[in-house]
């Protein structure tokens, strides 16, 4: 998926992140539980890498991408001193700044960003900022970067969460601290770009997944996994590693809004729920609808309207169901609601159909 070429002007926005999600007692930013971590995906050739680093004296630049927290060890030391885990260069005696460039996994929208200090208390940078640029192959010296961030201030063990305000689509970035010291992790959320004029129009496509710019838009409930799982490649690796809502105590079900990456006509419908056991849904259930515009709570609001895509589905434990007599023949569709009854854990959720750029209809 190769990103779409860009104008670059003016400085982009950071704004101060919303914080409207619970998980134990912890404030999760929107674009951590509904955005993808650009870059984090499963396939080998999509791999998020740490490209260069201007030093890496005491901990390797690879360790700033791992996608498990970061973890401290006491007593844990080798040649050059104290193991960290995470990003950290040696003190800095001359003028100037350190930095390390990233090549996303995946171009995309970058939606909002984690620069986590965590168990780094003496020997954090006091600021960071973060660059972004777009460009086929590696970054060189003619290469264009553009300011997401002013430096912000950092605190020592913490996380630092800022929502990016740009709709330009970018392959690498670069993470300045100043003028030197540890990043246990950096995160960086978004939606995957992908260019569909390049794609075959007969051909049939997931067009929910990850990589073709399905984005999950809000869910009433994600006590134990965010809905984006559901998007992610492959299968599930654990029970964590997809959507799953807490136990339902009064009546009703549970539920996530979902994104086509492009409109289409869903030919066939895929509910995994590998590694639910005792805690997948009893059924499921699809409506979907056109939309055009609107916010957040309007589509919300909507969807509980939006005529059936697949009516309710008996589900079974850790299997692969698969519906395609079942699927109802909508025109082109852009968003689907899917209903979880009353409430459990899902893996992956694939819609399969043919791109259709579609109008708006009944159910809108």
């Amino acid at each position: 998926m190769k990103s779409d070429e860009l104008r670059i002007f003016a400085l982009m926005t950071c704004l101060p992140i919303n914080f409207t999600y619970t998980d134990h007692g912890k404030s999760i930013p929107n674009c951590s539980r509904l955005h993808h971590a650009l870059g984090q995906s499963r396939r080998p050739a999509h791999r998020r890498v740490c490209t260069s680093a201007s030093d890496e004296f005491f901990a390797p630049r690879e360790r700033l991408l791992n996608p498990e927290p970061a973890v401290f060890i006491p007593g844990k030391y080798d040649a050059n001193g104290k193991w960290m885990d995470g990003w950290e260069t040696r003190r800095k005696r001359v003028p100037g700044n350190d930095h390390c460039i990233i090549k996303l996994g995946l171009p995309g929208i970058i939606k909002g960003l984690d620069i986590d200090t965590s168990h780094f208390t003496g020997n954090y940078p006091p600021a960071a900022s973060i660059e972004a640029a777009s460009c086929d192959g590696e970054p060189n010296a003619t290469t264009r970067w553009v300011r997401l961030t002013a430096p912000v201030a950092l605190r020592g063990n913490a996380h630092h969460y800022l929502e990016i305000s740009d709709p330009h689509i970018w392959s690498h970035l670069r993470l300045n601290i100043y003028p030197d010291g540890g990043i246990a992790r950096l995160r960086v959320y978004g939606q995957v770009a992908c260019d569909w004029a390049l794609r075959p129009q007969e051909q049939l496509y997931d067009l929910i997944a990850m990589e073709n710019g399905g984005l999950a838009i809000t869910c009433n409930d994600a006590h134990f996994g965010k809905p984006a799982n559901l998007l992610a490649p492959g299968r599930g690796k654990d029970m964590g590693d997809g959507w799953e809502t807490r136990r339902r105590r009064e009546p009703g079900n549970d539920w996530a809004i979902i994104a086509l990456g492009h409109p289409g006509i869903i030919k066939q419908i895929e509910v995994d729920t590998a590694h639910f056991k005792g805690n997948f849904p009893d059924k499921c259930s699809i409506q979907a609808a056109y939309i055009q515009g609107g916010t957040e709570q309007s589509i919300v609001a909507q969807s509980m309207f939006w005529p059936m895509l697949l009516p309710e589905q008996a589900l079974s434990m850790d299997a692969i169901h698969t519906f395609i007599e079942q699927v109802i023949q909508l025109p082109a569709i852009t968003h689907i609601r899917f209903n979880i009854i009353p409430d459990g854990g899902v893996s992956r959720l694939r819609l399969w159909g043919n791109v259709n750029q579609g109008t708006l209809h009944d159910g809108a």
